[in-house]
């Protein structure tokens, strides 16, 4: 992240995984109203676990972009073997996506053990990535301040949804609600990712009063301080 394709590119993915769920919710829904039973991942009829290796290659490409691919992230780590502080934000980065790809690795793994632990572990799971995702966002090493500290704490009430409707639906697997709502909140997090992509990284949709600020390797939006002037009294 940290860049226009750092947030377009993963708010993509959300958003087509989020499309995804809602349009199989609805239509399973419909074919059976009276035993619907939400899965945790969506089957394909030519490939079984399409929808798991989209995010596993997904995540592994976005763990690639934040540690190696991008300008001035060749090196993650100092000669010393230590994290430098510039380099943190990119670290946290790669753990959330870190986090979907073992998701959907277990996914893969719980679903050939069988249909009993493949359910309730797979959900589980998710609630653990998108647990980690929130907290990540929310102790954010970079400061919180200005237009891009503004649009995370937005973010984070989205994830903060698909955190609690993840765990809602382990208890409420035949909740349509329940899984109707977690799809719609994924969809808005991909959504909102690339609202952020373009409006942060874009110059002419930048703010009045802000502008891009290079520091440490990335740009970051910056806006000026307005002051206030009082009349000298007579």
């Amino acid at each position: 992240m940290g860049s226009l394709v750092g947030h377009v590119l993963p708010g993509l993915g959300f958003l087509l995984i989020g499309l995804w769920h809602l349009f199989n919710h609805i239509k399973l829904h419909l074919r059976q109203p009276n035993s619907y039973r939400a899965p945790p991942w969506f089957r394909t009829s030519k490939f079984k676990y399409l929808e798991l290796i989209v995010i596993m290659g997904g995540s592994f490409l976005s763990v690639a972009m934040e540690l190696f691919i991008s300008p001035h992230k060749h090196q993650p780590l100092d000669d010393d073997g230590t994290i430098p502080s510039y380099h943190l934000h990119n670290f946290e980065h790669a753990s959330i996506s870190m986090t979907f790809l073992v998701y959907a690795a277990f996914a893969i793994i719980l679903d050939k053990v069988g249909p009993k632990a493949q359910y309730g572990l797979t959900q589980l799971l998710g609630a653990i990535a998108f647990g980690q995702q929130f907290l990540l966002f929310h102790l954010h090493s970079a400061d919180h301040m200005g237009p891009e500290g503004q649009y995370h704490m937005l973010l984070q009430i989205v994830i903060l949804v698909s955190l609690a409707t993840t765990l809602l639906g382990i208890g409420l697997p035949k909740s349509f609600l329940v899984s109707f709502v977690r799809s719609l909140s994924i969809f808005f997090q991909g959504l909102w990712l690339m609202v952020m992509g373009f409006m942060l990284w874009t110059p002419d949709l930048i703010p009045k009063g802000c502008f891009m600020n290079s520091e440490e390797g990335h740009f970051v939006v910056r806006c000026r301080e307005r002051r206030h002037f009082t009349e000298p009294s007579p």
